[in-house]
Parts: structure tokens; sequence; C-alpha cells
């Protein structure tokens, strides 16, 4: 073998045994049983996951052309913090520019993320402009392995192209894909923010009510709608609130290939924070809701009408986020997650029994992998499959502090808190990427994954 991993507790999303992991070329080829490697590392029992599959990060801007668009990371930085955090591959965000194809944006970003790619990436490419030439690469992307398309209900475009939208949606059902969509509604909130100016209320503690509960319920309503209407596999990204999830819950109930996404923010935060000085440092879209919605997204990890976490990782400097030039109706959304989404579920979830290790592979790995063609090379520990694992410290207990992590952002929203559980080996396809607190994997190593059909689970 390349590496042995001894005494590992391994843990999937359907059962976990003790074992020792062969690793060889890249794959796990022997599970128990004698075998010796080149290097050997005696793990003490400690839990063993598959790499964390994150399928919703920004780690290229929506467009190069503004200097108004600065997210902190590239795949560079952003992937050293998904190696420090526990994460194998990301699912990144592709946005065209105006004058290019789906097709020509997906090979200007996939050529950017190979030479600076800690670990493999594959690519969601975003329709922003559901003319008939984007339409047409529908199928051309996904006959290469890009089997997912983005939308986005929040763009104030949307309503007079939803017959475009409607047909990339047969279209990707027809391909075998599965289509990812924003859902907040233009026209609300769009009229809640003239309310909001009208009232003179545009300080950054009122960005709760620039984009209101009903604006997301109403838009996840209607993206339910249309997997009935096109029947094709619909991935409700970031969802929020309690009323939402309760739209998707009606469409999975009648049968709908309905999933649904939600982000760490939504877990660990609620809008109560909106009250302090630096109120704008929390913004997301949706923005942070209530106590209640925190609870049923939980309540929705543990049974399973909530389906994956994701990071949404779009992080701003702080001074960016905080610039008083931008008010509640246009804050400046997003967030570095990619280092601390995972430790903090494993925290805030596994230690305290709100969800099981099994559950917590799921969400974050195993469900993520199948949903988007990835499965079973990742998302699982088994013969064959790429040897993306996590060997968990289950004490290692550290007070986040966002200017001391991987990201070049300068802050974290979770600044403070004590979060127990915490990688201490990361692998990437057997390489170690990261190590005792250190990356040790280089630019330039990660991959892009070939992607199969959409898997239904």
């Amino acid at each position: 073998m390349d590496l042995v991993l001894r005494n590992a507790l391994m843990v999937t999303a359907g059962a976990r045994a003790g074992a020792d992991i062969g690793i060889r070329e890249g794959r796990i080829v022997q599970l128990g049983g004698s075998m010796s490697g080149r290097r050997e590392i005696d793990v003490e029992g400690r839990v063993v996951t598959p790499g964390g599959v994150d399928a919703h990060v920004h780690l290229t801007p929506p467009t190069r052309r503004s200097r108004e668009i600065n997210w902190s990371d590239d795949f560079e930085s952003g992937t050293r913090a998904a190696a420090a955090g526990g994460i194998t591959t990301v699912g990144n965000m592709s946005f065209p520019e105006a004058d290019e194809t789906l097709v020509a944006g997906i090979e200007r970003d996939v050529a950017e993320a190979t030479s600076l790619s800690l670990v493999d990436f594959f690519m969601h490419p975003v329709l922003l402009r559901p003319n008939e030439e984007n339409i047409a690469c529908i199928r051309q992307l996904h006959e290469a392995g890009h089997t997912s398309l983005k939308f986005f209900m929040s763009y104030g475009n949307f309503d007079r192209n939803v017959p475009a939208f409607l047909d990339a949606m047969t279209r990707v059902y027809e391909a075998g894909g599965i289509a990812l969509i924003h859902c907040e509604d233009a026209a609300i909130m769009a009229c809640c923010c003239d309310a909001l100016r009208r009232m003179g209320k545009t300080a950054p503690k009122y960005y709760p009510d620039a984009r209101p509960v009903f604006s997301e319920v109403v838009s996840t309503q209607r993206a339910v709608a249309f997997a009935e209407a096109t029947q094709c596999p619909t991935y409700v990204v970031h969802l929020a609130s309690a009323r939402a999830l309760l739209a998707c819950q009606d469409g999975r109930n009648r049968g709908l290939p309905v999933y649904v996404e939600t982000r760490p923010l939504y877990l660990h935060l609620t809008r109560g924070v909106y009250a302090a000085q630096d109120a704008a440092k929390y913004a997301g879209a949706p923005p942070l809701r209530d106590r209640a919605d925190m609870d049923a997204l939980w309540a929705g990890l543990q049974f399973g009408s909530v389906d994956t976490l994701a990071s949404d990782h779009a992080p701003w400097s702080l001074q960016d986020k905080l610039d008083p030039a931008f008010d509640a109706t246009n804050l400046r959304q997003g967030v570095a997650d990619l280092e601390t989404s995972l430790p903090m579920l494993f925290s805030a979830g596994v230690r305290t029994g709100r969800i099981t290790l099994e559950q917590f592979v799921a969400v974050t790995s195993t469900k993520p992998s199948k949903l988007f063609g990835l499965y079973p090379s990742k998302g699982s520990i088994a013969i064959g499959s790429d040897a993306d694992l996590v060997v968990w410290d289950e004490h290692a207990t550290r007070v986040v502090n966002g200017a001391s992590m991987q990201s070049r952002c300068d802050y974290s929203p979770y600044d403070g808190f004590e979060v127990t559980g915490w990688p201490k080996w990361t692998l990437s396809r057997g390489d170690i990427v990261f190590e005792d607190g250190h990356v040790t994997g280089a630019p330039g190593r990660g991959r892009l994954v070939p992607r199969g059909r959409h898997q239904p689970i």
C-alpha cells in the first residue's frame, strides 16, 4: 500500500466499523485484513469519515469586470480552508460573463481551478441569460460531466423569462441532471426595499425586512411547482425558514424530486445578531431567521427533510462588509465558512446528540455525492472509492478566530465560538493535504471530478 490507516473507526452514512484502511494510487483498495504500507499511521481508534463534499461555494467571481465584486478567496485560499475543515470536494458556482456562453464560462473557470485548487472540484453552470444559445449548451455541458444548472429567482429579470427557465429545467431533466434554484422573490424584495427607503429604515439592522420570510416561501413554492411541471430534480439552495421547508416537504410528500440544502449560518445564528452595531457582517441571502426556524432546520437534519449542508462560502473583508455606502437594501452578501462548516456541525450536532455520526456523514458527504453524480467515487468508504478521508480529533477544542484561519477573509461570523471536534488529518485521493494544524497540499493538485447522472436519494 502507499498508505495504511491503522485502527480506524470508519463511519459511513449507513454503518460504522473498526478496521485498517489500505490505500493505493489514490483509492481505497482494502478494508481490514493483513496489509503493509510505505507509510502507516495509527489513528488510535479515532473516527474516520468520508471527506466532506461542499456542493455550494463561490471561489470564482460573478464577474471579472467590476471591482465592486471582490470576494476574498480564490481556489487556492478557499481550498486551503476546505482542506483544514475536512472538505475534499467543492462544487463551485460558475458565472459566465455577459458575452460568454455557459460553455465558455465553465472552460475558463475549470482552467483557473485546475491551476490553483488543493482539493477536487466540480462546476455548476449558472444560467443568467436564458437565451437560445445558452439553453442549447445544456446537453453539451451534461455530456462533458457538468450535470447541474443553477439559476436565481431573486434577480429582477427572472419573471419575464420564466418560460425559458422552465425550458432549461426540462432539458436538464432529459439530460439526467439537477437544477439548483435560489429561492427569493425579486418583486416582493423590491417592494419591501422601497417601503424601507420611504420610512427611512435603511440601517443594516433592517436587513431581514428587506428580504422577508414570505419572499423565500412564495419562491420556494414556485420552485416546487416548477419541479412538478418539468419533473426535473430540483435542489433548493441555502433554505433558511421553517415555512419554506414545509413547502418542500409538501412536494416530497407528493413524490416530487425536491431536495433541500441549508447552510451553517442558519444552524448557529439567528436574526437577533442584526441588532449589533456590526450587523452587516452577518449578511447572507436569505437573511438569518428566528429561533423557531433554526430549530426546524436542526429537526430537518435529524429526520431527513434537510438533505445537505453546504457553506455557500463567499467571503468579503470586514471592511468591505461594513462599508457604509451599503444599507439594508443592498448589503454585501456572503461569509467565510469552508473551514468551520464541518467542525461546527460536529460540535453542535454530533457531540450534543442532535444528529448521529451517520447523519453527519450523510448530509456532509454521501447525499451531495449522490445528488450531483459523484457517488460512489466520493461520499463513501468502500473498495474502489477515492481515498478522500477525514480523521477526527473529537476532543480538540478551539475558539474560532477568523483572522487566523486559512481563508483570506479577516473575520468569521462565529468569532469567539468554542468548537470541539476538528480534523487531525485530511486525505484527498490518498494524499495528506492537512495534518496536525498545517495544510500540506499543494495548489494545482486538485482535479475536476467527472460526474455522472443525478442519483435520487
